[in-house]
């Protein structure tokens, strides 16, 4: 039985589209553990993240949380500014710069970041002790008189004698401070300036001599110092090298008790923990 040659043709399609289904059957199998499904609706799935739950902590767009710089072992020179020795013959406390030493042992830190998202700008606070000495005139020394007025002690022993005025207090800083990331963040810049408030815990005068053997005198007493003061810091560095300079906003003497002097600390970081 012979078919027309429509029917034919029909046949033969029909057997052609069976054909090229089966073959995109196991072809959509072959890629089914590949297939990415698309999200039918990108809002609704957005709606479901907690973003509170992600930030909570702030955002930490570096590794590092925000640590100041203040721990270690500071290293500096003592003057005295704004000198007025009205009422006095000689300026008696007349030092020598490089032979007056200052040394912050800064032994506690605390670091306060002040953004959320960021760890560059905070305050840094802490504790530490001040040992800073005046090298005067080798035969020059200092008293204080029953009205609690401080005038000068003139003695000599012999060629080789030193003579100074120590004075040991326990600091307490509250600096704001800016650090500049550098190289990928791994070292930062940083600037520093703040108050720092002092407790005098003591005070003396010494004069060391030599006759037979070395001898030392010693006198321990607050020599008119004020017991609190403050002053303005400021600290900079990069990496291991940190400078700092420190200046009174009191005198050394109280008022109309001695000379009117202001310290003024400058140095270098020798230690930074």
């Amino acid at each position: 039985m012979k078919l027309k040659k429509p029917v034919k043709r029909l046949i033969q399609i029909q057997i052609v589209l069976i054909i090229l289904l089966c073959f995109s059957g196991i072809e959509t199998k072959a890629q089914e553990n590949d297939t990415i499904i698309p999200i039918e609706n990108p809002k609704r799935f957005l709606r479901k993240i907690d973003f509170s739950e992600v930030t909570h902590n702030g955002l930490k767009i570096w590794e590092d949380d925000f640590s100041g710089h203040w721990v270690g072992f500071d290293f500096g020179f003592n003057m005295l500014l704004d000198e007025d020795y009205s009422g006095y013959q000689s300026e008696f406390m007349d030092n020598d710069v490089f032979r007056s030493n200052s040394a912050y042992i800064n032994f506690m830190q605390q670091s306060i970041s002040l953004q959320k998202n960021r760890n560059t700008i905070g305050l840094v606070t802490g504790l530490g002790l001040h040992l800073q000495s005046y090298r005067l005139d080798d035969n020059t020394s200092i008293h204080q008189g029953p009205d609690d007025v401080i005038s000068p002690d003139y003695l000599y022993f012999n060629d080789n004698q030193k003579s100074k005025l120590s004075v040991e207090s326990l600091t307490l800083p509250l600096l704001l401070e800016f650090q500049v990331p550098i190289n990928h963040y791994d070292n930062r810049l940083f600037f520093s300036a703040g108050v720092v408030g002092s407790f005098r815990l003591s005070s003396h005068t010494k004069i060391k001599y030599k006759e037979e053997k070395k001898q030392k005198l010693k006198v321990v007493d607050d020599f008119s110092i004020h017991r609190f003061k403050y002053s303005v810091m400021v600290r900079t560095g990069y990496r291991w090298f940190n400078v700092f300079a420190s200046y009174d906003l009191v005198p050394l003497f109280k008022t109309d008790k001695g000379p009117e002097l202001t310290p003024f600390t400058f140095g270098i970081t020798l230690l930074q923990l």
